[in-house]
């Protein structure tokens, strides 16, 4: 999960008004449903329903980067960059302007005025979004000694990945409606960080709240935000339920709820959408789409999206320490026996790189390799006697890049036994999952990544950089991590690709992953949703969509 962000969107209702601190909540709600700007609407009859793949892990975003979380928190939150819907172009978000500095050091954000936080049967702002708002969103991901990371002491997974407390220098507060980010070092690609999920503004008046009642973790299961959608009620793998937000700077959405109901198994979905029961899913697989087709009610979107998914490697362990073993599970899989079973449309290309050939700075000299008498020798080598068991763990939900985690496994499994390597298969419920891979309690285990935006770093830099691997689990390699960054600095675009490329041939080389597949994305949706755009990345927004 990734991005970079901005804001007009087309077709999306809009409506402002002015925010009286003085005005009571429910006058400022009827104010803005009832007598806003032109494109207000009132609520329709239908809620609308999306049949989610997975629960979400939280509801802070600065906590989790699942896709699946991402798409429920992302309806909650605004961040100060976004994206024009269905490309990757940045456009404002809750921030109308900004300005980077000639050196790339320093960013200086305007933000949008008179945007109202979400109320709550616990909270009611009493004021607009301002920069104390964006000052608390960051600051607590980057100051470990900030009274709200004290009193919840969470651990901010991609903010960390990304290597942030250490590229931030500082935030200057410059008046109520104006900051300025200031960078160690140049970064060329630091806007796009603006427009990440993790990069979403909780209102600092709330949090101040929840401290004071010594209630700081109701952050992550009681969100407050300022997305066209507010919070109702959540049952894990049952139910999420979600309101339009009567103050949104956008307009009130029509539907009046927006229902995630959460089913595990991808058939249930797709007979849930077949018999109008949720009018969108998740992104569903390649035998669905064929069972969808010609459904007279139903419509499949698609898009080659920006994703990879791979087998990645515990590196704590010092058997797959070894770069000569990890090349040998490499080179011992038939990626085109296993391609011809889990993508029978054809429309998956063979992952060799770290992300798609799309993005700019691809290395097109790389080049997979099916070898398993190579393989072979190269265990021998390394003193790797047969009969070895390694565990694998099998991917526990569908993806587009995965369609079915088991089954991957077992094809594995067989090509790993024929170079004298027991893999032994073990899954768990998806947070179970996400938990332990996180631990590093895994040997080899299935992930994948996707991205809003062509931008090689927004692969790169949370997977594969030394601020990802905490406590080693991950890659680090000091040359890598030194290409990254000066990539970052390098303003002369092909000087950037080309270190970019340079990048790649370590990863290659080095095989921290096992890399998989870049899919295309299927998801399909009822004829009568209205206003609906797919995302780059496959994810999900209902802002301004609707059933006719």
């Amino acid at each position: 999960m990734q991005d970079i962000s901005a804001q007009p969107d087309g077709g999306r209702p809009r409506a402002r008004a002015a925010l009286r601190t003085a005005l009571p909540t429910a006058l400022l709600a009827l104010a803005v449903a009832v007598a806003g700007a032109p494109g207000a609407v009132q609520a329709s009859d239908k809620p609308l329903v999306f049949c989610a793949e997975a629960s979400p892990e939280g509801f802070d975003p600065a906590l989790w980067d699942s896709s699946a979380t991402s798409n429920a928190t992302s309806q909650i939150f605004n961040r100060l960059l976004g994206y024009r819907r269905g490309t990757s172009d940045l456009q404002p978000e809750l921030a109308t302007a900004w300005q980077v500095s000639p050196d790339a050091r320093s960013v200086t954000i305007t933000l949008r005025r008179d945007v109202v936080f979400h109320s709550t049967p616990s909270f009611t702002p009493t004021r607009a979004l301002n920069a104390d708002d964006v000052l608390f969103s960051f600051q607590r991901m980057l100051d470990p000694q900030h009274p709200f990371h004290l009193a919840f002491p969470a651990t901010y997974v991609q903010a960390q990945s990304l290597g942030l407390p250490a590229m931030v220098a500082g935030i200057d507060r410059i008046d109520g409606h104006t900051l300025r980010f200031r960078l160690h070092r140049p970064n060329v690609n630091f806007l796009s960080l603006l427009a990440s999920n993790f990069a979403s503004i909780h209102s600092a008046e709330y949090a101040a709240q929840l401290l004071a009642t010594r209630r700081a973790s109701a952050i992550n299961n009681q969100p407050v935000g300022t997305g066209p959608w507010r919070f109702k009620s959540y049952r894990k793998d049952d139910v999420l339920r979600l309101q339009p937000h009567p103050g949104h700077w956008r307009g009130v959405q029509k539907p009046r709820a927006l229902v995630f109901a959460i089913s595990r198994e991808p058939n249930v979905r797709v007979q849930k959408l077949a018999r109008g029961e949720c009018q969108i899913a998740a992104a569903i697989r390649d035998v669905d789409v064929t069972s969808l087709t010609g459904h007279p009610q139903v419509q499949i979107l698609k898009t080659q999206a920006l994703n990879i998914s791979y087998l990645a490697f515990n590196l704590q362990r010092p058997l797959l320490a070894r770069r000569e073993v990890r090349e040998a599970l490499d080179i011992a899989i038939d990626r085109n026996a296993l391609f011809r079973v889990l993508f029978p449309r054809g429309d998956a290309l063979q992952a060799v790189s770290a992300f798609p050939p799309s993005v700019p700075g691809f290395n097109t000299r790389l080049r997979n390799e099916y070898n398993p008498v190579r393989a072979r020798t190269l265990l021998a080598q390394a003193g790797v006697p047969p009969g070895t068991t390694i565990d694998l763990w099998a991917l526990p939900i569908s993806r587009p890049t995965n369609p079915n985690g088991q089954l991957m496994a077992q094809l594995v499994q067989a090509d790993w036994a024929q170079v004298g390597i027991t893999a032994r298969i073990r899954s768990y419920e998806w947070g179970e999952y996400l938990k332990r891979a996180n631990n590093g309690e895994h040997d080899v285990y299935m992930s994948g990544w996707s991205s809003d935006v062509p931008l090689a770093d927004d692969f790169l830099a949370p997977n594969l950089s030394c601020a990802s691997s905490r406590g080693g689990i991950k890659f680090c390699h000091a040359e890598f991590d030194a290409l990254l960054q000066a990539a970052r600095e390098e303003v002369d675009v092909p000087k950037r690709l080309a270190l970019i490329e340079r990048a790649q041939e370590i990863f290659k080389r080095e095989r921290p992953w096992i890399t998989m597949a870049h899919s295309s994305i299927y998801i399909p949706l009822r004829k009568d949703v209205r206003g609906f755009v797919m995302a780059p990345d496959g994810s999900v927004d209902f802002e301004g969509v609707w059933r006719e």
